[in-house]
C-alpha cells in the first residue's frame, strides 16, 4: 500500500510539473514588431529627440512587463534608414524630411539596441527589401536617394515605387546594406517581412516584361521571379553568417505558402493569394535549404476562421519547419477592427497561445503591433503578465548556430 501511495504521489507530481512547464516554458521566443513606416508605432510625429527616446523606452518597458524577450524594429521601411547609413538617406518618418539628420544628433539604431539589451531583450533589425518610395508624389525624396542616382533600378506599380527584384545590382545593394548593419551594430537578428514582389493590384501586371525578356532565361516568368528572390535570400544568409555566424536571419511571410487546392504540399486553407504564387517567395525552399533561421508566419486570423483557420495553419507550419524555428505572428491589432467580434473575445489570444504551446515544433510568438498593447485590448496585457508570460522565458537556442560571444 505504501508503494502504491508513493507511486501515486510521483504520478501527480509529474503531471503537475508537466502542466507547469506547458504553461510556463523555460524557452520561448516572445517578440513584438515595432513599425516605423508612417510612424505606426514609433517615433511620434514631430517629436523631439528626447521625446523619441522616452517613447521608445516606454514601449520597451511595457513589453518587458508583459513578459516579452525580443523586439523586431523596422529600421529600413522604404529605401531609407533609422541610422546613419553610407548607402541611404535618413528616414522621413524620423525627422519629417528624408535625408535630414536628427538634431541634436543621435544614432536611433544604436540607442534602441542598447535599451533593448539593458532589459535582456533581443533586438532584430527589420528591413523592407524592395519598397523605395511609399507613395509617389507625396513621399519625401532626398537628393542622394538612389531613385535620383540610379533611376533604372526602379519600377512603378500602383502608387508605389520599388527596387526591381530582377536587377542584380539591386540585389547586391540590399546585401551591402545588411552587411553594413551586421558589421557595425550589435543586432541579434536580421528580419524581413512579407513584401517581396508586391501584393497584386487586381489584374494589373507587375512591369517587368522587359527585364524578363532581356534575362534570356528558359524559366517561366513566375519561376524566374522566384529565382530572383531566392538568389537574394541565399546570398543574404551567406553575407550575414560570414560577418557574424551567430546572427539570426528570419522572415515573416504572409500566412499561407500555398493552398492545398494548388499544391498537395499546401495547407487546408482558402487564401485568395499566397506567398509562392503571388509574392514569389518560396519560404519552404528557404527553410529546407537552411537559408533562414526562423520563420514567423503572419497568422492574423482567428481560431476557426473560414478561410485561413489559425489552428490549421499553426499545425501546417510546424510540419514544414525543416528543423528551423517557427514563431507564430499574432494580429492583436485586429481587436480594434469592429468588423470581427471574434477579436473582441478575451479568450482569443490566450487560446492561440495554448494551441501553439501544445505543438512541440512551435518555439514562440511575435505580436503585431507594438502600440496595440497601449490600451490593454481585451485585457491581454493582464493575461500575459499574470498568467501566460508570468514567468520569464529564455530565447530558444538554435543548435546550428554558434553562441554569441560574451552571452
Amino acid at each position: 500500500m505504501k508503494q502504491i501511495r508513493i507511486a501515486l504521489v510521483c504520478m501527480i507530481a509529474f503531471a503537475l510539473c508537466t502542466r507547469v512547464t506547458a504553461q510556463n516554458p523555460e524557452y520561448e521566443f516572445r517578440g513584438v514588431w515595432i513599425a516605423t513606416v508612417l510612424g505606426i508605432d514609433w517615433p511620434p510625429k514631430n517629436a523631439t529627440v528626447e521625446q523619441q527616446k522616452a517613447e521608445f523606452i516606454r514601449q520597451l518597458d511595457m513589453h518587458k512587463r508583459n513578459g516579452m524577450n525580443a523586439v523586431i524594429v523596422q529600421v529600413r521601411p522604404s529605401g531609407d534608414a533609422f541610422y546613419p547609413s553610407p548607402y541611404e538617406p535618413w528616414s522621413e518618418w524620423l525627422t519629417g524630411v528624408q535625408g535630414r539628420a536628427p538634431v541634436p544628433f543621435y544614432d536611433p539604431l544604436a540607442f534602441m539596441i542598447t535599451e533593448a539589451h539593458k532589459r535582456g531583450m533581443e533586438f532584430h533589425a527589420w528591413l523592407n527589401p524592395y519598397r523605395a518610395e511609399f507613395r509617389i508624389g507625396s513621399s519625401s525624396i532626398a537628393p542622394d536617394n538612389m531613385i535620383r542616382k540610379k533611376p533604372d533600378w526602379f519600377v512603378t506599380y500602383g502608387t508605389t515605387r520599388y527596387f526591381n527584384p530582377a536587377n542584380k545590382q539591386v540585389q547586391q545593394f540590399v546585401i551591402e546594406i545588411v552587411k553594413d548593419i551586421v558589421r557595425r551594430y550589435d543586432v541579434d537578428g536580421i528580419h524581413m517581412d512579407d513584401y517581396f514582389y508586391p501584393y497584386p493590384i487586381g489584374s494589373k501586371p507587375f512591369p517587368d516584361d522587359y527585364a524578363y525578356k532581356m534575362s534570356g532565361t528558359r524559366l517561366s516568368k513566375a519561376d524566374w521571379r522566384r529565382a530572383n528572390v531566392d538568389s537574394m535570400i541565399r546570398n543574404l544568409d551567406i553575407a550575414i553568417k560570414t560577418i557574424k555566424p551567430w546572427c539570426k536571419f528570419g522572415i515573416s511571410p504572409f500566412a499561407v505558402w500555398r493552398n492545398a487546392s494548388q499544391d498537395p504540399e499546401g495547407s487546408n486553407s482558402k487564401a485568395g493569394m499566397t506567398n509562392y504564387d503571388d509574392l514569389y517567395a518560396d519560404i519552404l525552399l528557404w527553410l529546407r535549404k537552411g537559408w533562414i533561421d526562423y520563420v514567423t508566419p503572419q497568422l492574423y486570423r482567428e481560431i476557426g476562421d473560414k478561410l485561413i483557420p489559425y489552428e490549421t495553419l499553426v499545425d501546417w507550419w510546424a510540419r514544414h519547419s525543416y528543423g528551423r524555428h517557427v514563431y507564430i505572428g499574432h494580429g492583436i491589432y485586429r481587436y480594434y477592427e469592429n468588423s470581427n467580434a471574434n477579436w473582441r473575445k478575451p479568450s482569443q489570444i490566450p487560446d492561440q497561445i495554448k494551441i501553439l504551446r501544445s505543438n512541440p515544433k512551435i518555439e514562440g510568438s511575435v505580436y503585431f503591433n507594438s502600440r496595440s498593447f497601449d490600451k490593454n485590448p481585451a485585457g491581454w496585457n493582464d493575461s500575459l503578465r499574470n498568467n501566460y508570460y508570468r514567468m520569464p522565458a529564455k530565447i530558444p537556442p538554435m543548435p546550428w548556430l554558434p553562441e554569441k560571444p560574451g552571452k
